[in-house]
């Protein structure tokens, strides 16, 4: 379980550095920077006024039932998969809704029971299309799973091959990793690093004013790329219909 989350909010911020690097069929790589808050499902912060529109927490922005918590909806999946926490602790590493918009290409919940001990993982991945999935691991003590890639988020891959991913609970220090490998080796990495600071008005204010519209920016960011790909000649692959019809939809916004 992670240290106690510091600040008055009971929360805590990362500021984070992201690389995406892709090897195949060509190379591309680039990385931004921005922050990530880390919260207790059942503790979400409680912001006072005037900054609340630099952070909110909506239920809305995660799959599930609109009417219910976040909490809500999580333990209902979980209970979907066998897996019932009994009121343990689940943290969340997300970006929170900002000015209006919020994108989280990927949700990290680190689930405990009631002692403290880990029980599972989900990694949750929403794409530009306004769908989510969510991948439930079992990781080793170094926060290693590997899992079926079972959704498409790039129009750039298909839906095959497998993730390995190393997502250790975050204390002091942030260091999540995803690859991709397909039958013809390992086509994509994805890392996050990052450094915790408190959750506070001040810490808030300076990632705001360090990072301005960072939730919109990760989608412009996400679509410049795929532009650049495509001036390079990156053959699209289009959506599976078995992909529509199994995402969990939610708004783009």
């Amino acid at each position: 379980m992670t240290d106690p989350l510091p600040g008055p909010w009971g929360a805590a911020l990362y500021e984070c550095r992201i690389t995406h690097v892709r090897t195949t069929p060509l190379r591309h790589a680039f990385q931004h920077r921005t922050y990530l808050w880390l919260v207790d499902l059942d503790r979400l912060p409680r912001l006072p006024a005037l900054l609340r529109p630099l952070a909110r927490f909506r239920a809305v922005d995660h799959p599930g039932e609109p009417g219910l918590t976040t909490r809500q909806n999580l333990d209902r999946y979980l209970a979907g998969q066998g897996v019932d926490l009994a009121g343990g602790q689940v943290l969340m590493l997300a970006q929170a809704r900002s000015l209006g918009h919020v994108f989280n290409p990927l949700t990290v919940y680190w689930c405990h029971d009631p002692g403290g001990r880990p029980v599972c993982t989900i990694a949750e991945v929403r794409n530009t299309y306004g769908s989510h999935h969510r991948y439930l691991l079992h990781p080793d003590p170094r926060g290693r799973a590997e899992v079926a890639k079972e959704f498409y988020v790039s129009p750039f891959f298909p839906v095959d091959g497998h993730y390995r991913m190393t997502l250790p609970p975050p204390g002091a220090r942030l260091d999540l990793t995803i690859h991709l490998e397909r039958a013809t080796g390992r086509a994509f990495t994805a890392t996050v690093h990052g450094t915790r600071r408190p959750a506070n008005p001040t810490q808030l204010l300076r990632a705001a004013v360090t990072h301005p519209c960072s939730t919109l920016a990760v989608t412009l960011h996400i679509r410049l790329q795929g532009i650049r790909l495509l001036m390079r000649g990156l053959p699209v692959h289009p959506r599976p219909r078995s992909c529509r019809a199994h995402d969990e939809k939610v708004p783009l916004s």
